[in-house]
């Protein structure tokens, strides 16, 4: 959804390496930066010792130019130019921001979000003007959340904690005992009370910088989708104002082609989360980039080998039951991982490639879930032919 905006090496006031990608030096002489994440760091060859000079001279403390200076007092036979490169290659790689850069939000805000901003940080690989650009891309979001039980309800604290501008919630339903082992924004004294008034007022004690409505609504079939995502309801943000639909609702059993018709013909970015028993997962969806939701479940459909008998139904190789098997573990975990897509494709961080769905199995904790399949040419809902 979000692309890094265009920035060079002259344009710090003071390029650093990030502190989160400090680099070190490895027993023969090369240089690592970028923490020893397996996505994020990177190993430079070093034989002559000027990237080590570079990278320890980008402390903070210095202008661009004064980190040239000190790069060619070190090694007078490099030019200028090499180094002005590497820098540049540096933070085309992600590793540099700048110590010099102001911090463009009060100070509460700065002291509410001083430990998910360097988070970002770590996580950006993408040149940035700033520490606080993909933060303030949150506080400009609009997300519609439909669905606010276990696993949305979960998002929804982890929308509203890290500084998503504005969260529309809607859900038809009221607070019930069984909810209370895995829906984390109602009490006992909500029981008979509508999820949605509940929801609203836990999210809203939980963070008052931030924008947060509701509206008790049953989506019946995809007109009410496509009234919700470019329309919303009374109490949502302006006509077409949805950067991200947050889909957290299960029930009907269409309700996700509803939302992948709908959010294609609006042109609207969607993430989906849920579990069945100790498998969790959620799916990353951006109309025109990769697989649409069918494309991904045809593909799943054919790439599984059920082995069925003759005449077998393949919902007997995995039935649904009136309602899920569900704990506040295997909700709080489709919740966590819905909010991760969702704050993902809101900043751009970490980068995304959507037309996926990726999770766990609670059996296998060893062996996460990652399915991805082309965009098929023919699908029914994205297909060339639509």
């Amino acid at each position: 959804m979000t692309e890094a905006t265009s920035v060079t090496v002259e344009a710090f006031r003071r390029p650093r390496i990030k502190p989160e990608h400090r680099a070190y030096r490895t027993v023969d002489g090369n240089v690592r930066v970028g923490s020893v994440i397996h996505g994020i760091g990177a190993e430079i060859a070093d034989p002559q010792g000027w990237v080590w000079t570079l990278v320890e001279a980008m402390d903070g403390t210095r202008g661009p130019a004064e980190v040239v200076a000190e790069v060619l007092g070190a090694h007078p036979e490099l030019s200028g130019a090499d180094a002005r490169q590497a820098m540049a290659d540096l933070l085309t790689a992600g590793f540099v921001d700048d110590a010099g850069a102001p911090v463009p939000v009060p100070p509460r805000e700065e002291d509410r979000y001083s430990r998910g901003v360097p988070l970002l940080r770590w996580m950006d690989l993408s040149p940035r003007t700033g520490p606080w650009d993909a933060q303030l891309r949150l506080r400009a979001a609009r997300v519609l959340l439909v669905g606010v039980g276990g696993t949305g309800g979960h998002a929804a604290q982890s929308l509203v904690a890290s500084g998503v501008g504005h969260v529309h919630c809607v859900d038809p339903d009221v607070v019930e005992l069984s909810n209370l082992n895995r829906q984390p924004l109602y009490r006992e004294s909500d029981l008979g009370r509508p999820k949605v008034e509940a929801a609203v007022a836990t999210l809203r004690a939980l963070n008052s910088d931030v924008t947060v409505t509701g509206e008790r609504r049953e989506v019946r079939g995809p007109e009410d989708f496509t009234e919700l995502v470019t329309a919303g309801g009374p109490d949502s943000p302006a006509v077409g104002a949805y950067d991200l639909l947050v889909l957290a609702a299960d029930r009907p059993d269409e309700i996700r082609r509803w939302a992948n018709r709908a959010c294609l013909a609006a042109g609207v970015p969607w993430v989906d989360a849920g579990y069945r028993g100790p498998l969790v997962t959620a799916g990353v969806y951006v109309p025109g980039q990769g697989a649409c939701w069918e494309c991904l479940r045809e593909g799943e459909i054919a790439r599984r080998d059920l082995r069925l008998g003759p005449g077998q139904d393949p919902e007997s190789a995995s039935p649904r039951m009136p309602w899920n098997p569900a704990s506040a573990v295997t909700a709080g975990l489709s919740g966590a991982l819905l909010a991760h897509a969702a704050l993902a494709l809101l900043t751009g961080v970490p980068a995304m490639e959507p037309g996926f769905r990726f999770g766990v199995n609670l059996m296998l904790p060893g062996d996460p879930v990652h399915q991805r399949t082309p965009r098929h040419l023919d699908c029914p809902a994205c297909g060339e032919r639509v």
